[in-house]
């Protein structure tokens, strides 16, 4: 099983390192639906998991000058109470079906909205490239800090929930709001903003002891060496094959948690 566990590891940080799709998005449902995790534990331990092995392209992003520091802020004055708060609202429910069934329904719900930001990501940055010079557009863009912290809070209450979103949908999100910033810089904000808040949410769920360091353990040994060879493979490989591939898989595994839930 520790063997099982490595290789989905290592398929899981290949795709990641082929498609850019966050590991989130794919560890999760496996650990659930495939290995029989309980959703608490998955969710859980695939939070420290996403945290740890996008941490070392922080450095990278914040070597080149590619990470808007304030755009980080104002996401985590939101993601941070948000997660924060949702950690407090799971340890008030007193049943473990009560816990199960709520990050079932979630976790589908994420990975549906994150398959249609994988689908409609080139088409939302358009679109907010041709609206911007629209009065109700200017508006808008003066109470823009105050809706990133809000987006940010109902962000950190879905990753905490399901350990999704973070990277597909905090990416659509910072195209919305700031359609001008290059696709560099809101990669690696957004990269900067999920390690934070995944670890945070992570080591929320530890201090509750819903994380299996073991099963973490073996994951890691798979997915590091997996995203080095997906990352090389993948600069070959045209993202209009293989986002809609992806977005598709998403969408699937999404509905088939809405529905059991």
């Amino acid at each position: 099983m520790e063997l099982a566990y490595s290789f989905a590891g290592l398929v899981v940080g290949f795709i990641v390192g082929l498609t850019g799709i966050g590991g989130g998005a794919l560890m999760t449902p496996i650990l659930i639906v495939i290995f029989g995790i309980p959703p608490v534990v998955a969710v859980s331990t695939d939070l420290l998991y996403a945290a740890l092995t996008k941490a070392g392209g922080v450095f990278a992003y914040a070597r080149k000058q590619l990470v808007q520091w304030r755009v980080v802020l104002l996401l985590l004055a939101g993601s941070i109470p948000g997660s924060l708060l949702t950690l407090e609202y799971l340890k008030s429910l007193e049943e473990l079906s009560s816990i199960e069934t709520l990050m079932n329904l979630t976790l589908g719900i994420s990975l549906i909205l994150t398959s249609i930001a994988v689908f409609a990501r080139n088409r939302i940055r358009d679109l907010a490239l041709r609206v911007e010079d629209r009065p109700w557009v200017q508006v808008f863009r003066r109470a823009r800090p105050m809706i990133t912290v809000t987006a940010g809070l109902v962000l950190g209450g879905l990753v905490t929930l399901s350990s999704v979103g973070a990277g597909a949908l905090g990416t659509a999100l910072l195209i919305t709001l700031y359609p001008r910033m290059s696709m560099q810089n809101i990669v690696g904000t957004d990269l900067v903003h999920a390690v934070v808040l995944t670890g945070v949410a992570g080591a929320g769920h530890y201090t509750m002891g819903n994380v299996d360091m073991e099963l973490l353990a073996f994951l890691l040994l798979g997915s590091l060496p997996g995203v080095f060879l997906g990352s090389h493979l993948g600069a070959r490989l045209s993202p209009q094959v293989m986002q809609p591939i992806m977005g598709s898989v998403l969408l699937a595994i999404g509905l088939r948690f809405v529905l059991a839930s």
